[in-house]
């Protein structure tokens, strides 16, 4: 008799981008490349390519509550990624709804600037995001801009990083990656500080010349959270999903997709 197969699930509640490099449809990219099942909340939709993001609609706040209790309710989850939620009032729904449903690992993105410049989080969620969101989170991965917006000071050396890492902690999750692909220099310095253990860690690779980096970010907190689901440690997870994503962006560095920044290769170990 076969014994009964369970895949590792990962939840994404995110935006969808049309374009497909980032949001939801890079984060469903990432859970299956990492051996994961994957499934969606979707809080907003774009219209987005390689350019930019010319429309932003928010999904209505029941909708959104109603496809968590539809997912969590029936499917359950191993580790859930948290990416664009764009209002206070998707925040605080979100938040209550992991309560509810008593979700685990939780890696929060908070996105805030899309790779053009364009801006998907009100100013006023930035308040919202800190008092409900971020002290659920296992993991935070604020890109250097966004550490700067939620600290309100400048991040400018990897020093500024680990100092930032902490005081991220201190805003109430478990463990905070500061990622420094918006740094100078021909490295690329990601800093992890795990609050439980008072330890720092960083995480270093090549910086590769491409224009190809749309959703780099949502990826490798994708992959984090792919990790987290399979059972790894929160320092042996983002090791796996820095590992991923420089590989990904180093094969999708010579396709040519769209006149702006084009995706990273997800399934580079595929095809």
């Amino acid at each position: 008799m076969n014994s009964v197969k369970t895949y590792h699930r990962v939840l994404t509640i995110a935006g969808s981008d049309s374009g497909g490099g980032a949001g939801i449809q890079a984060d469903l990219k990432t859970f299956a490349a990492c051996g994961c099942y994957g499934m969606s909340v979707i809080t907003a939709l774009t219209a987005q390519n390689t350019r930019g993001v010319s429309a932003i609609h928010a999904v209505p706040v029941p909708f959104v509550r109603a496809q968590l209790d539809a997912v969590l309710g029936d499917i359950g989850c191993d580790a859930v990624k948290i990416g664009m939620l764009f209002s206070p009032q998707l925040i605080v729904e979100v938040a209550e709804g992991l309560r509810r449903h008593g979700v685990r690992r939780v890696v929060l993105d908070p996105v805030m600037v899309a790779q053009s410049g364009d801006r998907l989080l009100q100013d006023e969620a930035v308040d919202a995001l800190k008092r409900h969101l971020i002290p659920l989170a296992d993991l935070l991965t604020p890109n250097v801009p966004e550490a700067e917006a939620l600290l309100g000071r400048e991040v400018a050396t990897t020093v500024d990083m680990a100092e930032a890492a902490r005081a991220l902690v201190g805003l109430g999750c478990a463990n905070a990656l500061v990622k420094g692909g918006h740094l100078e220099g021909g490295e690329s310095d990601d800093c992890l500080y795990l609050g439980g253990e008072d330890r720092l860690l960083s995480f270093s690779a090549r910086r590769i010349a491409t224009n190809n980096n749309h959703g780099t970010g949502c990826t490798l907190s994708s992959a984090v959270a792919a990790h987290l689901a399979r059972g790894l440690t929160v320092a042996e997870a983002v090791g796996r999903a820095k590992d991923y994503i420089g590989r990904a962006i180093a094969a999708g560095a010579d396709y040519r997709l769209g006149g702006g920044h084009g995706p990273v290769h997800h399934f580079h170990e595929f095809w």
